[in-house]
């Protein structure tokens, strides 16, 4: 509580705009509903789920800094931790400045009155054993008993003191000073100088094995004299592992020896470059890319892939998407992955077709189906184009595996390394930019098997995408940085050609079509040829076999003609429209009837020629007239065996008109399953307050308000500083019948975490809890579509991707909803 009463007075000390700052690095503290006053707020900025949210922004530096911090523990003044890091020179100090400005900045560090500096205790317990260091020599005493205390100052020469507390006062005072620590060890036995020594260049794991040899010896010789003088520390009845408090280690340590601290990002080889090449570059790579996107996406339609039985989508189908859309196996993940997340695709049942969002996605043009995508990319919890595990075992796409906040870090940092580089200057090789990313996000992940390089992978995906070019971040990636959608659109427009409304037929029977074509033209010509090539121009071949395709799908040769004539931009060549004449002068030469079935056409020859062909012996076919033929397989099959035998016969429906053969898209009805049914009736709010009270949101789930910053650390300055943390019931009112529920059954939460579980389910939000199970197991869930049911809590379980029902009581803290996906 000290620390939370310290970091409350620090909120209030500063100006409007400093809290400002704090508030728009932290904006899961900010988060509906908003903290009413600093205590509450500070109340949420030290919560363990919100530190872990702003935890893997942090760059080297901060981090650096904060484990040497945690190391000092209650001694951490900027004195100190300037002397631990080495940082002395103007410069150096400079350089703390700005990084402990930058923790500040996220209220991860704060002054106190007594200008030490404080930390949340989650952010200090990141660190078990920080620069390798044990914990101070008064936390380890804490069990030590006073008759103990005054043995251990009489070998060191001090006269014990009368009470305990002097006695613990007087060893920690002796302990911290380093050069009487030093000279103390100097007079030490040489097997005892030796132990410690080792001990303490060592982990507090290691330094067990260095006290005591192995698991289950006796003391090393030379332990015992330490273990007399507090150098070492053991529990009281002998047991447990031997412990160097930190003011020991350092002492030993020596005062040359300092905490690594880098507060300059690594160097980079730069080469000069010019706007204008980086945007070529960008805008090439970005409409090439767009152009895939759209023919994945339409090979989606065609035929939705299938999902293996263990969850994704496997090689097989990945190959048959690149080879439909001439797209390599990188892009046709990124795609994917881009499209699901935007809701473009879903899965349902064994398959993952387009969603009806795709429909109005396909009839945008290039550069607003581009940012659609990209915009997914930058939120993306995994990295997409990885193909294989560490195992280097290949891995499916769409596999619905759990979250990667290092991945997620990963693709950040490396935005963020780009857009610190020097305007005009771009990395002469794009891979040199890793050492930048793991600089800017030391806690990103960076394990896949397929880097050459740090950070190859995500690095390779940004070129891909037109948000790197040059080794430079273009100004897609600028925007996209910034978060900045307006300008977005607008730089996308300007990079992107519009589609290709019109393809140039060659005599050759090829159709091409520079840039990305419109998806009507796509599917005028997916219709009636085959697509050989895609990218920034996109290739197809009319063949007998697709011209007989569009007949089959009811079209006549004039209309043929007239669609291609259409979207041509040349007139058609001769050979084209001798293609399209010929297969239709062969089309539905024949017939064919159910009856199981009966054939029938106007040529005795031919009719006679199909029964006594070999090939289609299986079929059973009987001349019953010269110009009729019954058959003892179904209409299909005899269809599909005619066709494969280089017929072109058409289908009869019952009333004897020709059969069009068109199929319809499939389309998944919603990106997530919707809940099961449950008692009462959805979409209704209830007002009473027991047991049997159902409460769910009204209408559809909503995103979150924007909260303005400002106007709200305005509001947090003039409120009273304290937060009341009511329990339930003792007669503090609260604001909704929802927060008076829950605050009955969910008894471990404080009133703050009533406040946002209560907000979320009235509001209709998503919400992140950390739930123990019966089991005792702890997990962090995501759950949306909430209904309170007293004394559970129903939700769409994201973890799980099901229904599941929580006991309210179960419930230990709540979190803004992007805490459960980090």
């Amino acid at each position: 509580m000290k620390s939370r009463s310290s970091l409350t007075t620090w909120l209030g000390e500063l100006d409007g705009s400093r809290l400002t700052r704090v508030l728009a690095t932290r904006k899961d503290a900010a988060s509906s509903p908003e903290p009413r006053s600093l205590g509450e707020l500070a109340d949420r900025l030290q919560r363990p789920g919100s530190v872990a949210l702003v935890l893997p922004q942090l760059t080297l530096p901060c981090l650096q800094a904060a484990e040497a911090l945690a190391a000092l523990g209650a001694r951490a003044t900027r004195g100190s931790l300037a002397e631990l890091l080495g940082s002395t020179s103007p410069a150096a100090v400079q350089a703390l400045d700005a990084t402990l400005e930058a923790l500040s900045d996220r209220a991860l560090v704060w002054h106190d009155g007594n200008e030490a500096l404080r930390m949340p205790t989650p952010f200090r317990q990141a660190w078990s054993t920080p620069l390798g260091l044990d914990a101070p020599l008064e936390d380890l005493l804490a069990g030590t008993t006073s008759e103990e205390l005054r043995g251990m100052l009489a070998v060191l020469g001090i006269k014990p003191p009368g009470t305990k507390q002097q006695r613990l006062a007087a060893l920690v005072d002796h302990h911290s000073d380093a050069e009487r620590v030093a000279a103390l060890v100097a007079g030490a036995p040489p097997a005892t100088r030796k132990l410690l020594e080792q001990s303490a260049r060592s982990t507090p794991r290691q330094s067990l094995f260095v006290a005591f040899g192995a698991p289950g010896h006796d003391l090393r010789p030379g332990a015992r004299w330490a273990l007399d003088r507090a150098l070492l520390l053991q529990d009281r009845h002998r047991y447990g592992p031997v412990r160097m408090p930190v003011e020991v280690a350092l002492a030993l340590r020596g005062p040359d020896w300092h905490a690594p601290f880098e507060p300059l990002p690594p160097v980079t080889q730069l080469v000069p470059i010019s706007s204008s090449e980086v945007e070529r570059e960008a805008a090439v790579a970005a409409t090439a890319f767009a152009a895939h996107a759209a023919s994945v996406l339409s090979a989606c339609t065609t035929a939705p892939p299938t999902r293996l039985k263990s969850g994704g989508i496997g090689a097989r189908e990945l190959a048959r998407l690149g080879k439909a859309a001439q797209a390599d196996d990188a892009v046709v993940r990124i795609v994917l992955e881009t499209a699901y997340a935007a809701g473009l695709l879903a899965r349902d049942g064994d398959r993952v077709p387009p969603t009806e969002a795709y429909d109005s996605w396909a009839e945008q043009e290039p550069a607003e189906q581009l940012a659609v995508l990209l915009r997914a990319w930058r939120d993306l919890p995994l990295t997409p184009s990885r193909a294989r595990n560490e195992d280097n075992k290949s891995l499916p796409a769409l596999a619905g595996a759990p979250d990667c906040g290092g991945c997620l870090q990963a693709r950040h940092g490396l935005l963020t390394a780009a857009a610190g580089l020097p305007a005009g200057k771009g990395a002469k090789v794009p891979s040199e930019l890793g050492p930048l990313v793991a600089w800017h996000r030391p806690l990103a992940d960076d394990a896949s098997p397929e880097d050459t390089a740090p950070f190859s992978t995500v690095i390779r995906e940004g070129e891909l995408l037109g948000v790197l070019a040059r080794g430079a971040l273009s100004p897609l990636g600028a925007h996209l940085t910034a978060h900045a959608d307006e300008k977005l659109d607008i730089t996308a427009r300007r990079l992107v050609p519009p589609a290709t409304t019109t393809a140039r037929i060659g005599a050759d029977l090829t159709a091409v079509v520079t840039g990305t074509p419109s998806a009507r033209l796509a599917a005028l010509l997916d219709s009636m040829a085959d697509r050989e090539t895609s990218g920034t121009a996109s290739v197809w071949r009319f063949r007998a076999g697709s011209i007989r395709r569009a007949l089959d799908a009811g079209r006549t040769p004039d209309d043929i003609t007239a669609d291609l004539v259409a979207g041509s931009a040349t007139p058609l060549p001769q050979p084209l429209t001798y293609l399209i004449a010929d297969t239709a002068r062969g089309h539905g030469r024949v017939r064919i009837a159910p009856a199981a079935c009966v054939l029938h056409g106007d040529e005795p020859a031919l009719l006679a020629e199909l029964a006594a062909h070999r090939g289609l012996t299986r079929l059973g076919l009987r001349q019953l007239a010269p110009t009729v033929l019954v058959s003892r397989s179904p209409l299909d099959t005899t269809l599909a065996a005619l066709r494969a035998e280089g017929y072109a016969p058409v289908a009869e429906t019952a009333a004897g008109t020709v059969r069009i053969d068109r199929t319809r898209p499939r389309r998944a009805t919603t990106p997530v399953p919707a809940p099961r049914g449950t008692r009462g009736t959805r979409g209704t709010r209830g007002t009473r307050r027991k047991g049997s009270l159902r409460i769910t949101a009204t209408g559809a789930a909503k995103a979150p308000a924007a909260v303005d910053l400002n106007a709200l650390a305005t509001r947090l300055l003039a409120a009273p500083p304290t937060s009341p943390e009511p329990a339930p019931f003792d007669g503090v009112p609260f604001d909704t019948d929802t927060e008076e529920i829950v605050a009955g059954w969910a008894k471990r939460l404080p009133y703050s975490d009533v406040r946002q579980l209560a907000h979320a389910i009235d509001a209709g939000q998503a919400i992140a809890v950390e739930y123990v199970a019966a089991s005792g197991s702890r997990t962090v869930r995501t759950l949306s579509r909430l209904a309170l049911d007293p004394p559970c809590l129903e939700a769409w379980c994201h973890l799980r991707d099901a229904e599941r029902v929580f006991t309210l009581s179960r419930i230990h803290s709540v979190m803004p909803e992007q805490a459960g996906r980090r």
